[in-house]
Protein backbone atom coordinates (compact mmCIF):
# COMPACT_ATOMS: atom_id res chain seq x y z
CA UNK A 1 0.00 0.00 0.00
CA UNK A 2 2.74 2.45 0.86
CA UNK A 3 4.50 1.90 -2.49
CA UNK A 4 1.25 2.58 -4.36
CA UNK A 5 0.56 5.64 -2.25
CA UNK A 6 3.94 7.15 -3.09
CA UNK A 7 3.27 6.67 -6.78
CA UNK A 8 -0.16 8.28 -6.44
CA UNK A 9 1.19 11.34 -4.64
CA UNK A 10 3.99 11.72 -7.18
CA UNK A 11 1.49 11.52 -10.03
CA UNK A 12 -0.69 14.22 -8.48
CA UNK A 13 2.28 16.52 -7.88
CA UNK A 14 3.35 16.27 -11.52
CA UNK A 15 0.20 18.15 -12.55
CA UNK A 16 0.73 21.20 -10.36
CA UNK A 17 3.59 23.55 -9.42
CA UNK A 18 5.95 22.00 -6.87
CA UNK A 19 8.28 23.98 -4.64
CA UNK A 20 10.64 21.56 -2.94
CA UNK A 21 12.97 22.90 -0.29
CA UNK A 22 16.31 21.17 -0.88
CA UNK A 23 18.13 19.41 1.94
CA UNK A 24 21.39 19.05 0.00
CA UNK A 25 21.98 20.78 -3.32
CA UNK A 26 25.01 21.56 -5.43
CA UNK A 27 28.11 19.99 -6.92
CA UNK A 28 28.01 17.04 -4.56
CA UNK A 29 25.94 15.23 -1.94
CA UNK A 30 26.63 13.06 1.09
CA UNK A 31 24.73 11.27 3.81
CA UNK A 32 25.10 14.07 6.36
CA UNK A 33 25.58 17.09 4.09
CA UNK A 34 29.35 17.40 4.63
CA UNK A 35 31.82 17.21 1.75
CA UNK A 36 35.60 17.18 1.69
CA UNK A 37 35.75 19.07 -1.60
CA UNK A 38 33.94 22.39 -1.79
CA UNK A 39 32.29 23.97 -4.80
CA UNK A 40 34.94 25.07 -7.26
CA UNK A 41 37.49 22.38 -6.38
CA UNK A 42 39.82 21.62 -9.26
CA UNK A 43 40.81 17.97 -8.68
CA UNK A 44 40.83 15.19 -6.12
CA UNK A 45 43.90 15.22 -3.86
CA UNK A 46 45.02 11.76 -4.98
CA UNK A 47 45.22 12.95 -8.62
CA UNK A 48 48.13 15.10 -9.83
CA UNK A 49 48.27 18.31 -11.86
CA UNK A 50 51.62 17.03 -13.15
CA UNK A 51 50.08 14.04 -14.93
CA UNK A 52 51.07 13.67 -18.58
CA UNK A 53 48.77 12.22 -21.21
CA UNK A 54 50.10 9.59 -23.57
CA UNK A 55 51.52 6.10 -23.89
CA UNK A 56 50.09 2.62 -23.69
CA UNK A 57 49.03 0.64 -20.63
CA UNK A 58 48.84 -3.14 -20.98
CA UNK A 59 47.06 -5.16 -18.28
CA UNK A 60 45.82 -8.72 -17.93
CA UNK A 61 42.80 -10.71 -16.86
CA UNK A 62 41.93 -14.38 -16.57
CA UNK A 63 39.49 -16.26 -18.78
CA UNK A 64 37.76 -14.52 -21.67
CA UNK A 65 34.61 -12.61 -22.61
CA UNK A 66 31.61 -13.39 -24.80
CA UNK A 67 29.57 -10.18 -24.71
CA UNK A 68 30.05 -6.41 -24.60
CA UNK A 69 27.36 -5.15 -22.22
CA UNK A 70 28.60 -5.39 -18.59
CA UNK A 71 25.13 -4.78 -17.11
CA UNK A 72 23.30 -7.94 -18.23
CA UNK A 73 23.06 -11.37 -16.64
CA UNK A 74 24.21 -13.83 -19.27
CA UNK A 75 27.82 -14.06 -20.35
CA UNK A 76 31.05 -12.27 -19.42
CA UNK A 77 31.90 -8.73 -20.55
CA UNK A 78 35.44 -7.47 -21.21
CA UNK A 79 37.24 -6.03 -18.23
CA UNK A 80 37.15 -2.26 -17.82
CA UNK A 81 34.22 -1.40 -20.07
CA UNK A 82 31.93 -0.30 -17.23
CA UNK A 83 34.46 2.20 -15.86
CA UNK A 84 36.15 3.34 -19.10
CA UNK A 85 33.28 3.59 -21.59
CA UNK A 86 30.20 4.22 -19.44
CA UNK A 87 29.68 6.95 -16.85
CA UNK A 88 27.27 7.71 -14.05
CA UNK A 89 25.44 10.80 -12.85
CA UNK A 90 27.85 11.21 -9.96
CA UNK A 91 31.10 9.63 -8.77
CA UNK A 92 32.69 8.95 -5.41
CA UNK A 93 36.00 10.37 -4.28
CA UNK A 94 38.36 7.68 -3.04
CA UNK A 95 39.16 9.49 0.20
CA UNK A 96 35.60 9.83 1.52
CA UNK A 97 33.12 7.17 2.56
CA UNK A 98 29.66 8.71 2.19
CA UNK A 99 29.81 11.25 -0.65
CA UNK A 100 29.19 11.61 -4.38
CA UNK A 101 30.23 14.45 -6.70
CA UNK A 102 28.36 15.37 -9.84
CA UNK A 103 29.77 14.18 -13.17
CA UNK A 104 27.07 13.94 -15.82
CA UNK A 105 24.95 15.86 -13.31
CA UNK A 106 26.27 19.36 -12.68
CA UNK A 107 23.84 19.86 -9.79
CA UNK A 108 22.30 17.33 -7.41
CA UNK A 109 19.38 18.37 -5.21
CA UNK A 110 17.96 16.13 -2.50
CA UNK A 111 14.42 17.10 -1.48
CA UNK A 112 13.78 18.10 2.13
CA UNK A 113 11.53 15.08 2.63
CA UNK A 114 14.29 12.84 1.16
CA UNK A 115 11.76 11.20 -1.16
CA UNK A 116 13.28 12.46 -4.40
CA UNK A 117 16.50 13.78 -5.90
CA UNK A 118 16.77 16.14 -8.87
CA UNK A 119 19.69 16.05 -11.30
CA UNK A 120 20.61 18.91 -13.60
CA UNK A 121 22.49 17.55 -16.61
CA UNK A 122 25.80 19.27 -17.35
CA UNK A 123 25.30 21.23 -20.56
CA UNK A 124 28.72 20.02 -21.77
CA UNK A 125 27.88 16.33 -21.31
CA UNK A 126 27.91 14.35 -24.56
CA UNK A 127 28.07 10.77 -25.71
CA UNK A 128 31.01 9.51 -27.75
CA UNK A 129 29.05 10.05 -30.98
CA UNK A 130 28.84 13.77 -30.18
CA UNK A 131 25.15 13.80 -29.23
CA UNK A 132 24.01 15.64 -26.11
CA UNK A 133 23.08 13.69 -22.99
CA UNK A 134 19.48 14.53 -22.19
CA UNK A 135 17.13 13.97 -19.24
CA UNK A 136 15.30 11.51 -21.50
CA UNK A 137 18.52 9.46 -21.76
CA UNK A 138 18.76 9.43 -17.97
CA UNK A 139 15.12 8.36 -17.55
CA UNK A 140 15.64 5.63 -20.14
CA UNK A 141 18.76 4.46 -18.30
CA UNK A 142 16.99 4.12 -14.96
CA UNK A 143 14.09 2.20 -16.51
CA UNK A 144 16.54 -0.07 -18.33
CA UNK A 145 18.52 -0.82 -15.18
CA UNK A 146 15.32 -1.62 -13.31
CA UNK A 147 13.81 -3.89 -15.97
CA UNK A 148 16.47 -5.32 -18.31
CA UNK A 149 19.76 -5.27 -16.42
CA UNK A 150 21.33 -7.98 -14.28
CA UNK A 151 18.96 -8.88 -11.40
CA UNK A 152 21.51 -7.54 -8.92
CA UNK A 153 21.13 -4.06 -10.42
CA UNK A 154 17.36 -4.38 -10.44
CA UNK A 155 17.42 -5.14 -6.72
CA UNK A 156 19.93 -2.38 -6.01
CA UNK A 157 17.83 0.31 -7.68
CA UNK A 158 14.41 -1.07 -6.72
CA UNK A 159 13.59 1.71 -4.23
CA UNK A 160 13.97 4.32 -6.99
CA UNK A 161 10.42 4.10 -8.26
CA UNK A 162 10.55 6.24 -11.39
CA UNK A 163 12.20 9.10 -13.27
CA UNK A 164 10.35 12.32 -14.09
CA UNK A 165 11.69 14.59 -16.83
CA UNK A 166 11.19 18.17 -15.60
CA UNK A 167 12.59 20.16 -18.52
CA UNK A 168 15.41 20.17 -21.05
CA UNK A 169 18.12 19.90 -18.40
CA UNK A 170 16.55 18.34 -15.30
CA UNK A 171 15.30 14.91 -14.29
CA UNK A 172 13.90 13.86 -10.92
CA UNK A 173 14.15 10.38 -9.38
CA UNK A 174 11.34 9.47 -6.98
CA UNK A 175 11.90 7.10 -4.05
CA UNK A 176 9.58 4.50 -2.53
CA UNK A 177 10.49 5.56 1.01
CA UNK A 178 13.04 7.57 2.92
CA UNK A 179 16.52 6.07 2.88
CA UNK A 180 19.66 7.77 4.18
CA UNK A 181 21.75 6.86 1.11
CA UNK A 182 19.29 6.42 -1.75
CA UNK A 183 20.27 9.76 -3.28
CA UNK A 184 23.86 8.47 -3.40
CA UNK A 185 22.71 5.21 -4.98
CA UNK A 186 20.77 7.24 -7.56
CA UNK A 187 24.05 8.90 -8.56
CA UNK A 188 25.37 5.46 -9.55
CA UNK A 189 22.88 4.90 -12.38
CA UNK A 190 24.96 4.49 -15.56
CA UNK A 191 23.72 6.70 -18.38
CA UNK A 192 23.02 5.07 -21.76
CA UNK A 193 22.32 6.51 -25.17
CA UNK A 194 18.62 6.00 -25.85
CA UNK A 195 19.32 6.41 -29.57
CA UNK A 196 22.00 3.69 -29.60
CA UNK A 197 19.86 1.15 -27.78
CA UNK A 198 16.92 1.87 -30.03
CA UNK A 199 19.08 0.36 -32.76
CA UNK A 200 20.82 -2.38 -30.72
CA UNK A 201 19.31 -4.81 -28.22
CA UNK A 202 20.40 -4.01 -24.67
CA UNK A 203 20.89 -7.69 -23.89
CA UNK A 204 21.97 -8.68 -27.38
CA UNK A 205 25.03 -10.79 -28.16
CA UNK A 206 26.47 -8.74 -31.03
CA UNK A 207 30.06 -7.61 -30.48
CA UNK A 208 29.34 -3.96 -31.29
CA UNK A 209 31.28 -1.15 -29.64
CA UNK A 210 28.74 0.81 -27.57
CA UNK A 211 28.16 4.55 -27.50
CA UNK A 212 29.10 5.79 -24.04
CA UNK A 213 30.16 9.03 -22.44
CA UNK A 214 33.36 7.88 -20.73
CA UNK A 215 37.01 8.78 -21.28
CA UNK A 216 37.68 5.81 -23.58
CA UNK A 217 36.29 4.25 -26.74
CA UNK A 218 36.21 0.51 -27.29
CA UNK A 219 38.59 0.25 -30.24
CA UNK A 220 39.63 -3.38 -30.76
CA UNK A 221 37.75 -6.53 -29.79
CA UNK A 222 39.41 -9.95 -29.96
CA UNK A 223 37.20 -12.51 -28.20
CA UNK A 224 39.29 -15.00 -26.31
CA UNK A 225 42.43 -12.90 -26.58
CA UNK A 226 41.97 -9.30 -25.52
CA UNK A 227 40.42 -5.89 -25.84
CA UNK A 228 41.83 -2.39 -26.40
CA UNK A 229 40.38 0.96 -25.37
CA UNK A 230 41.55 4.25 -26.88
CA UNK A 231 41.31 7.57 -25.08
CA UNK A 232 38.59 9.71 -26.63
CA UNK A 233 40.22 12.96 -27.85
CA UNK A 234 36.82 14.64 -27.67
CA UNK A 235 35.98 13.43 -24.17
CA UNK A 236 33.59 15.99 -22.76
CA UNK A 237 34.82 15.78 -19.13
CA UNK A 238 38.60 15.77 -19.64
CA UNK A 239 38.87 19.01 -17.60
CA UNK A 240 36.14 18.11 -15.12
CA UNK A 241 37.38 18.31 -11.49
CA UNK A 242 36.46 14.67 -10.86
CA UNK A 243 38.49 13.65 -13.92
CA UNK A 244 41.43 16.07 -13.98
CA UNK A 245 44.76 14.24 -13.72
CA UNK A 246 43.10 10.88 -14.41
CA UNK A 247 42.72 8.47 -17.35
CA UNK A 248 46.11 9.49 -18.74
CA UNK A 249 46.99 6.59 -21.05
CA UNK A 250 46.32 6.87 -24.79
CA UNK A 251 45.42 3.18 -24.93
CA UNK A 252 44.55 0.55 -22.34
CA UNK A 253 44.77 -3.08 -23.45
CA UNK A 254 43.69 -6.15 -21.50
CA UNK A 255 45.26 -9.46 -22.46
CA UNK A 256 43.52 -12.63 -21.33
CA UNK A 257 45.35 -15.63 -19.91
CA UNK A 258 44.25 -19.12 -19.00
CA UNK A 259 45.31 -19.01 -15.35
CA UNK A 260 47.28 -17.06 -12.78
CA UNK A 261 50.41 -19.21 -13.09
CA UNK A 262 50.75 -18.47 -16.79
CA UNK A 263 49.99 -14.79 -16.27
CA UNK A 264 52.84 -14.39 -13.73
CA UNK A 265 55.35 -15.75 -16.21
CA UNK A 266 53.89 -13.52 -18.92
CA UNK A 267 54.28 -10.48 -16.65
CA UNK A 268 57.94 -11.26 -16.01
CA UNK A 269 58.41 -11.59 -19.78
CA UNK A 270 57.07 -8.02 -20.12
CA UNK A 271 53.85 -9.00 -21.89
CA UNK A 272 51.94 -6.58 -19.67
CA UNK A 273 52.82 -3.75 -17.29
CA UNK A 274 51.07 -4.06 -13.94
CA UNK A 275 49.68 -6.86 -11.80
CA UNK A 276 47.73 -7.03 -8.56
CA UNK A 277 48.95 -10.12 -6.70
CA UNK A 278 46.47 -12.11 -4.62
CA UNK A 279 48.44 -15.34 -4.23
CA UNK A 280 50.85 -15.42 -1.28
CA UNK A 281 53.22 -17.97 -2.83
CA UNK A 282 53.63 -15.91 -5.98
CA UNK A 283 54.31 -12.80 -3.92
CA UNK A 284 56.91 -14.53 -1.75
CA UNK A 285 58.67 -16.82 -4.24
CA UNK A 286 57.75 -16.30 -7.86
CA UNK A 287 58.16 -12.54 -8.11
CA UNK A 288 61.86 -12.30 -7.32
CA UNK A 289 65.12 -12.10 -9.23
CA UNK A 290 67.54 -9.61 -10.83
CA UNK A 291 64.85 -7.45 -12.44
CA UNK A 292 63.26 -6.91 -9.04
CA UNK A 293 66.60 -6.26 -7.35
CA UNK A 294 67.59 -3.70 -9.98
CA UNK A 295 64.16 -2.00 -9.72
CA UNK A 296 63.44 -2.70 -13.39
CA UNK A 297 60.32 -4.20 -11.90
CA UNK A 298 58.88 -2.59 -8.77
CA UNK A 299 57.31 -4.75 -6.06
CA UNK A 300 55.49 -2.99 -3.24
CA UNK A 301 52.58 -3.04 -0.83
CA UNK A 302 50.16 -0.11 -0.93
CA UNK A 303 48.27 0.80 2.23
CA UNK A 304 44.51 1.24 2.21
CA UNK A 305 41.67 1.53 4.69
CA UNK A 306 39.19 -0.67 2.84
CA UNK A 307 36.63 -2.77 4.65
CA UNK A 308 37.96 -6.32 4.07
CA UNK A 309 34.54 -7.96 4.36
CA UNK A 310 34.50 -11.75 4.37
CA UNK A 311 36.20 -14.38 2.26
CA UNK A 312 35.29 -17.99 2.90
CA UNK A 313 34.43 -21.45 1.66
CA UNK A 314 30.73 -20.92 0.93
CA UNK A 315 28.12 -23.58 1.66
CA UNK A 316 25.20 -23.81 -0.75
CA UNK A 317 22.47 -24.50 1.82
CA UNK A 318 20.00 -25.22 -0.97
CA UNK A 319 21.71 -28.61 -0.90
CA UNK A 320 20.06 -30.81 1.79
CA UNK A 321 23.55 -31.91 2.85
CA UNK A 322 24.29 -28.43 4.22
CA UNK A 323 20.84 -27.47 5.50
CA UNK A 324 21.73 -28.27 9.11
CA UNK A 325 23.68 -25.51 10.85
CA UNK A 326 25.44 -28.08 13.02
CA UNK A 327 26.85 -29.83 9.97
CA UNK A 328 28.25 -26.56 8.65
CA UNK A 329 29.81 -25.82 12.03
CA UNK A 330 31.45 -29.24 12.11
CA UNK A 331 32.95 -28.85 8.64
CA UNK A 332 34.35 -25.49 9.65
CA UNK A 333 36.25 -27.15 12.49
CA UNK A 334 38.24 -29.17 9.94
CA UNK A 335 39.97 -26.15 8.39
CA UNK A 336 43.45 -25.50 9.78
CA UNK A 337 44.11 -21.84 8.99
CA UNK A 338 47.32 -21.62 11.03
CA UNK A 339 48.87 -24.49 9.06
CA UNK A 340 47.82 -22.94 5.73
CA UNK A 341 49.08 -19.49 6.74
CA UNK A 342 52.44 -20.86 7.83
CA UNK A 343 53.08 -23.51 5.17
CA UNK A 344 51.32 -22.00 2.16
CA UNK A 345 50.89 -18.25 2.75
CA UNK A 346 54.21 -17.31 4.40
CA UNK A 347 52.24 -15.83 7.32
CA UNK A 348 50.97 -12.97 5.17
CA UNK A 349 47.30 -13.21 6.15
CA UNK A 350 44.97 -12.39 9.02
CA UNK A 351 41.98 -14.64 9.74
CA UNK A 352 38.54 -13.23 9.03
CA UNK A 353 36.57 -12.94 12.27
CA UNK A 354 33.70 -10.90 10.87
CA UNK A 355 31.68 -10.31 7.72
CA UNK A 356 33.03 -6.74 7.96
CA UNK A 357 36.67 -7.50 8.79
CA UNK A 358 39.18 -4.69 9.23
CA UNK A 359 36.51 -2.08 9.92
CA UNK A 360 34.51 -0.46 12.76
CA UNK A 361 31.49 -2.39 11.48
CA UNK A 362 32.92 -5.69 12.77
CA UNK A 363 31.10 -6.89 15.89
CA UNK A 364 33.28 -7.01 19.01
CA UNK A 365 32.75 -8.68 22.39
CA UNK A 366 29.14 -9.52 23.25
CA UNK A 367 26.19 -7.33 22.26
CA UNK A 368 25.41 -4.36 24.49
CA UNK A 369 23.36 -1.18 24.44
CA UNK A 370 21.53 -0.38 21.21
CA UNK A 371 22.85 -3.50 19.49
CA UNK A 372 21.51 -5.72 22.27
CA UNK A 373 18.11 -4.03 22.12
CA UNK A 374 17.99 -4.70 18.38
CA UNK A 375 18.76 -8.39 18.93
CA UNK A 376 16.48 -8.99 21.95
CA UNK A 377 13.29 -9.66 19.91
CA UNK A 378 15.12 -12.50 18.15
CA UNK A 379 15.95 -14.59 21.22
CA UNK A 380 15.01 -18.17 20.46
CA UNK A 381 15.11 -17.45 16.72
CA UNK A 382 18.90 -17.18 16.47
CA UNK A 383 21.64 -19.31 18.07
CA UNK A 384 22.24 -18.56 21.76
CA UNK A 385 25.90 -17.79 20.99
CA UNK A 386 24.77 -14.57 19.30
CA UNK A 387 24.15 -13.19 22.80
CA UNK A 388 26.85 -14.95 24.80
CA UNK A 389 29.99 -15.42 22.69
CA UNK A 390 32.24 -13.00 20.78
CA UNK A 391 32.92 -13.74 17.13
CA UNK A 392 35.89 -16.10 17.37
CA UNK A 393 37.42 -18.13 14.56
CA UNK A 394 38.45 -21.75 15.01
CA UNK A 395 42.14 -21.96 15.80
CA UNK A 396 44.87 -24.62 15.90
CA UNK A 397 47.52 -22.50 17.59
CA UNK A 398 47.96 -24.86 20.53
CA UNK A 399 49.55 -28.35 20.19
CA UNK A 400 47.16 -31.10 19.10
CA UNK A 401 44.29 -28.62 18.78
CA UNK A 402 43.43 -29.83 15.26
CA UNK A 403 42.83 -33.23 16.78
CA UNK A 404 40.61 -31.63 19.42
CA UNK A 405 38.73 -29.71 16.74
CA UNK A 406 38.12 -32.86 14.72
CA UNK A 407 36.90 -34.69 17.81
CA UNK A 408 34.42 -31.88 18.45
CA UNK A 409 33.38 -31.99 14.78
CA UNK A 410 32.75 -35.74 15.07
CA UNK A 411 30.61 -35.19 18.16
CA UNK A 412 28.53 -32.52 16.41
CA UNK A 413 28.07 -34.67 13.28
CA UNK A 414 26.92 -37.60 15.44
CA UNK A 415 24.42 -35.31 17.14
CA UNK A 416 23.20 -34.28 13.67
CA UNK A 417 22.63 -37.92 12.67
CA UNK A 418 25.88 -38.73 10.86
CA UNK A 419 28.14 -41.63 11.84
CA UNK A 420 31.24 -43.23 10.36
CA UNK A 421 30.59 -46.68 8.89
CA UNK A 422 33.37 -48.57 7.09
CA UNK A 423 35.46 -45.40 7.12
CA UNK A 424 32.76 -43.27 5.47
CA UNK A 425 30.46 -40.76 7.15
CA UNK A 426 26.85 -41.78 6.50
CA UNK A 427 23.37 -40.79 7.64
CA UNK A 428 20.68 -43.13 8.95
CA UNK A 429 19.66 -43.99 5.37
CA UNK A 430 23.21 -45.07 4.57
CA UNK A 431 23.88 -42.11 2.25
CA UNK A 432 27.57 -41.10 2.24
CA UNK A 433 28.52 -37.51 3.08
CA UNK A 434 30.01 -36.49 -0.25
CA UNK A 435 30.36 -33.10 -1.98
CA UNK A 436 32.43 -31.17 -4.52
CA UNK A 437 34.25 -27.86 -4.06
CA UNK A 438 34.09 -25.78 -7.23
CA UNK A 439 37.18 -23.66 -8.01
CA UNK A 440 38.06 -21.13 -10.69
CA UNK A 441 41.82 -20.90 -9.97
CA UNK A 442 44.23 -23.83 -9.70
CA UNK A 443 46.13 -21.82 -7.09
CA UNK A 444 43.43 -22.73 -4.57
CA UNK A 445 43.96 -26.46 -5.10
CA UNK A 446 46.86 -26.61 -2.63
CA UNK A 447 44.65 -24.97 0.01
CA UNK A 448 41.84 -27.41 -0.62
CA UNK A 449 44.18 -30.40 -0.54
CA UNK A 450 44.86 -29.83 3.17
CA UNK A 451 41.21 -29.13 3.96
CA UNK A 452 39.98 -32.21 2.10
CA UNK A 453 42.58 -34.33 3.92
CA UNK A 454 41.22 -33.15 7.27
CA UNK A 455 37.64 -33.79 6.16
CA UNK A 456 38.60 -37.33 5.22
CA UNK A 457 39.54 -37.93 8.87
CA UNK A 458 35.87 -37.32 9.64
CA UNK A 459 34.79 -39.79 6.94
CA UNK A 460 33.71 -36.98 4.60
CA UNK A 461 34.25 -37.60 0.88
CA UNK A 462 35.15 -34.15 -0.45
CA UNK A 463 36.66 -33.43 -3.85
CA UNK A 464 37.67 -30.22 -5.61
CA UNK A 465 37.69 -29.27 -9.27
CA UNK A 466 38.93 -26.24 -11.20
CA UNK A 467 36.88 -25.29 -14.26
CA UNK A 468 37.00 -22.67 -17.01
CA UNK A 469 36.15 -19.13 -15.75
CA UNK A 470 33.22 -18.67 -18.13
CA UNK A 471 31.69 -21.99 -17.09
CA UNK A 472 32.40 -21.19 -13.45
CA UNK A 473 30.54 -17.87 -13.66
CA UNK A 474 27.59 -19.53 -15.37
CA UNK A 475 27.38 -22.22 -12.69
CA UNK A 476 27.57 -19.93 -9.69
CA UNK A 477 24.99 -17.57 -11.24
CA UNK A 478 22.65 -20.58 -11.37
CA UNK A 479 23.76 -21.76 -7.88
CA UNK A 480 24.94 -25.04 -9.40
CA UNK A 481 27.60 -25.93 -6.83
CA UNK A 482 28.02 -27.58 -3.44
CA UNK A 483 30.80 -25.39 -2.06
CA UNK A 484 32.78 -22.53 -3.60
CA UNK A 485 35.22 -19.83 -2.53
CA UNK A 486 33.83 -16.32 -2.47
CA UNK A 487 34.80 -12.89 -1.20
CA UNK A 488 32.08 -10.53 0.05
CA UNK A 489 33.56 -7.08 -0.31
CA UNK A 490 32.04 -4.43 1.94
CA UNK A 491 32.01 -0.66 2.11
CA UNK A 492 32.02 1.47 5.24
CA UNK A 493 28.42 2.39 4.42
CA UNK A 494 26.54 -0.89 3.90
CA UNK A 495 23.12 -0.48 2.33
CA UNK A 496 21.06 -1.80 -0.58
CA UNK A 497 23.76 -4.27 -1.67
CA UNK A 498 23.15 -6.27 1.53
CA UNK A 499 19.78 -7.26 0.10
CA UNK A 500 21.57 -8.93 -2.80
CA UNK A 501 23.96 -10.77 -0.46
CA UNK A 502 21.71 -12.18 2.25
CA UNK A 503 18.00 -11.40 1.75
CA UNK A 504 15.39 -14.10 1.04
CA UNK A 505 14.25 -12.20 -2.05
CA UNK A 506 17.65 -12.87 -3.66
CA UNK A 507 17.99 -16.54 -2.68
CA UNK A 508 16.26 -17.95 -5.78
CA UNK A 509 17.09 -15.15 -8.21
CA UNK A 510 19.68 -16.23 -10.75
CA UNK A 511 22.67 -13.93 -10.74
CA UNK A 512 22.24 -12.69 -7.18
CA UNK A 513 25.12 -12.85 -4.74
CA UNK A 514 23.08 -14.75 -2.17
CA UNK A 515 25.14 -17.75 -3.18
CA UNK A 516 24.54 -19.33 0.22
CA UNK A 517 20.76 -19.43 -0.30
CA UNK A 518 19.86 -17.75 3.02
CA UNK A 519 16.13 -17.48 3.67
CA UNK A 520 15.89 -16.26 7.24
CA UNK A 521 13.27 -13.75 8.45
CA UNK A 522 15.70 -12.46 11.08
CA UNK A 523 18.38 -11.77 8.47
CA UNK A 524 15.75 -10.14 6.24
CA UNK A 525 14.68 -7.79 9.02
CA UNK A 526 18.24 -6.83 9.92
CA UNK A 527 19.10 -6.19 6.26
CA UNK A 528 16.07 -3.91 5.94
CA UNK A 529 17.06 -2.07 9.10
CA UNK A 530 20.55 -1.50 7.68
CA UNK A 531 19.11 -0.10 4.46
CA UNK A 532 16.72 2.22 6.27
CA UNK A 533 18.89 3.13 9.28
CA UNK A 534 18.23 6.73 10.25
CA UNK A 535 21.70 7.63 11.52
CA UNK A 536 25.26 6.34 11.84
CA UNK A 537 24.76 5.02 15.39
CA UNK A 538 21.83 2.87 14.30
CA UNK A 539 23.66 1.71 11.16
CA UNK A 540 26.67 0.50 13.14
CA UNK A 541 24.54 -1.25 15.76
CA UNK A 542 22.37 -3.07 13.21
CA UNK A 543 25.42 -4.06 11.16
CA UNK A 544 27.02 -5.52 14.27
CA UNK A 545 23.80 -7.47 14.92
CA UNK A 546 23.72 -8.83 11.35
CA UNK A 547 27.39 -9.74 11.62
CA UNK A 548 26.68 -11.91 14.67
CA UNK A 549 23.66 -13.64 13.16
CA UNK A 550 25.54 -14.47 9.95
CA UNK A 551 28.61 -15.64 11.86
CA UNK A 552 26.72 -18.08 14.08
CA UNK A 553 24.71 -19.30 11.10
CA UNK A 554 28.00 -20.96 10.03
CA UNK A 555 27.25 -20.17 6.39
CA UNK A 556 30.92 -20.07 5.40
CA UNK A 557 34.23 -21.43 6.59
CA UNK A 558 36.04 -18.12 7.24
CA UNK A 559 39.23 -17.51 5.28
CA UNK A 560 41.63 -14.59 5.53
CA UNK A 561 42.50 -11.07 4.38
CA UNK A 562 45.48 -8.77 3.99
CA UNK A 563 45.18 -5.06 4.85
CA UNK A 564 47.19 -3.80 1.88
CA UNK A 565 47.38 -4.15 -1.89
CA UNK A 566 50.33 -6.20 -3.18
CA UNK A 567 51.33 -4.95 -6.63
CA UNK A 568 54.16 -5.41 -9.11
CA UNK A 569 54.77 -3.24 -12.16
CA UNK A 570 57.42 -2.41 -14.71
CA UNK A 571 59.27 0.76 -13.77
CA UNK A 572 57.75 2.99 -16.44
CA UNK A 573 55.17 4.88 -14.38
CA UNK A 574 55.00 8.16 -12.53
CA UNK A 575 52.25 8.70 -9.98
CA UNK A 576 50.75 11.23 -7.56
CA UNK A 577 52.38 11.74 -4.17
CA UNK A 578 49.13 11.12 -2.29
CA UNK A 579 47.40 7.75 -2.02
CA UNK A 580 43.62 7.61 -1.64
CA UNK A 581 42.14 5.84 1.39
CA UNK A 582 39.51 3.50 -0.08
CA UNK A 583 40.43 2.08 -3.46
CA UNK A 584 41.18 -0.90 -5.66
CA UNK A 585 44.45 -1.19 -7.63
CA UNK A 586 42.56 -0.62 -10.90
CA UNK A 587 41.16 2.66 -9.57
CA UNK A 588 44.58 3.78 -8.37
CA UNK A 589 46.19 2.98 -11.72
CA UNK A 590 43.88 5.46 -13.45
CA UNK A 591 45.76 8.28 -11.65
CA UNK A 592 49.19 7.13 -12.92
CA UNK A 593 50.95 8.06 -16.15
CA UNK A 594 53.96 7.03 -18.26
CA UNK A 595 57.27 8.68 -17.27
CA UNK A 596 58.62 11.04 -19.87
CA UNK A 597 61.67 8.83 -20.52
CA UNK A 598 59.43 5.75 -20.59
CA UNK A 599 61.62 4.04 -17.99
Amino acid sequence: MRFLLCLTVSALLSFCPVFISPLHAGHGVSIDGTLKYGKGFTRFEYASDKAVKGGALVLHDLGSFDKINPYTLKGVAPTGIDSLVFETLGVASLDETFAKYGLIASDIELAADRLSVTFTIDQRATFSDGSKITPEDVAFSLETMKTKAHPAYQAYFQDITRAEVLDGQRVRFHFARENRELHLIACEVPVFSRKFYAQHEFDGSAMVAPVGSGPYLLEDIKPGKGVTYRRNPDYWAKDHPTRRGMFNFDTITYKFFKDQIVSVEAFKANEFDFMYVNVAKQWARDLTGPKFTSKTIIKETLKHENNAGMQGFVFNIRRPLFADRRVRQALGLAFDFEWANSKLFFNQYTRCTSYFSNSPLAAKGVPQGLELSILEPFRGKVPDQVFTEPLTAVTTEHPFSLRDNLREAKRILTEAGWQVKDGVLKNSAGTPFSFEILLVSPMFERVMAGYVKNLAKLGVIATYRTIDPALYIDRIQRFDFDMMVNSYGQSLSPGNEQRNYWHSSAADRDGSRNYIGIKDPVVDELVDRIIYARNQEELIAVTHALDRVLWYGHYVVPNWYVASHRVVYWNKFARPETLPLYYSPDQLLMTWWIKEDGR
